[in-house]
């Protein structure tokens, strides 16, 4: 596209903004030049995927109101920290809709007087913020946009999906009721029809994915009434009282951050610290205990203490 057509095709849009209902005489006519020419450049904006239409009634062309949203009023500080953070939060691999994100920021920032954009600048370039590694999002736009609509919709998707516990593929049909971002990769949870229940879906490990034309109607369920005392977001039916001692190296680590909702703690004289969580399986947590290795004891439940001392046995073994 040349330099003047999209000069023109930028007027034009700024002109439906103003909900004059510009014709195409009178587009003609601002810019300059014949009816012909503004046919082709509103066909530019057809294939753009701008909304918009021509109000017979009013005898002019309108860009659907929900195309773009209102002005917002961002402080300084606001616009700062949105386009930082959005900006440094990417990487090599954008996550579905972190790069919207990334988007969004370039279009604060550009909207910025130019003193204050040279201090984003200043500012992104010794603002670094470092994800957890990611699992891998290639190509998975489409599969998020399609969910993403049909949790949206309540409709079904079905589709093949890589299981790692089944080891093949297998084709799923699943009622979706929310999409959720965990630690390193987007999962979408809801009724799957092929297994009766409420199963966790990796949105990764879809090889294909097709949005059904019926509606589901979504139970009166919140993602925090299924998850419940889960340790992250699976639960196994089975509530335990978790107990452990972490051992002073750890402890003021463990301790800062908040890892469960039921969870307490209780410092002990020589530094060390004791550990109580209410949680719903050990699958979960038992990963997580054995991250820390030997700086950690399982004190209950007995059939945790067990899975921990197997675990460490394998290790030991295979590493021997």
């Amino acid at each position: 596209m040349d330099i003047s057509r999209l000069h023109r095709v930028l007027k034009i849009i700024t002109l439906l903004q103003t909900r004059r209902h510009y014709g195409p005489g009178d587009l003609a006519r601002e810019l300059e030049v014949s009816r012909r020419t503004i046919y082709r450049d509103l066909n530019m904006l057809e294939l753009a995927g701008i909304p918009f239409y021509y109000d017979r009634d009013k005898g002019g062309y309108v860009i659907h109101e929900t195309y773009w949203l209102p002005p917002i009023n961002l402080s300084l500080e606001e616009a700062l920290s949105l386009v930082a953070l959005a900006e440094r939060s990417m990487n090599r691999e954008p996550v579905p809709m972190m790069a919207r994100a990334a988007d969004a920021a370039r279009k604060i920032e550009s909207r910025l007087p130019l003193a204050i954009r040279a201090a984003v600048g200043h500012m992104s370039e010794r603002l670094t913020i470092r994800r957890t590694p990611a699992a891998r999002h290639v190509s998975l736009e489409d599969t998020y946009q399609a969910v993403r609509k049909a949790v949206a919709d309540r409709r079904p998707i079905r589709g093949r999906y890589i299981s790692f516990a089944e080891r093949k593929q297998i084709r799923v049909h699943v009622e979706p009721y929310w999409l959720l971002f965990h630690e390193r990769a987007w999962y979408v949870i809801g009724r799957s029809l092929s297994h009766n229940e409420i199963r966790t879906f990796k949105l990764g490990r879809f090889v294909d994915v097709r949005v059904g034309p019926e509606r589901f109607k979504r139970p009166p369920l919140t993602l925090e009434d299924y998850l419940g005392n889960a340790w992250r977001f699976i639960p196994e039916g089975r509530e335990y009282t978790v107990r452990l001692r972490f051992a002073a190296l750890v402890a003021a680590n463990v301790a800062e951050v908040r890892w469960h909702t039921t969870q307490k703690v209780t410092w002990q004289d020589d530094g060390s610290m004791l550990f109580e969580v209410r949680v719903d399986g050990l699958g979960e947590i038992a990963w997580w205990i054995l991250g820390y290795g030997d700086q950690v004891e399982v004190l209950a439940p007995k059939a945790l203490r067990a899975r921990i001392r197997r675990a460490a046995e394998k290790m030991t073994a295979l590493n021997a």
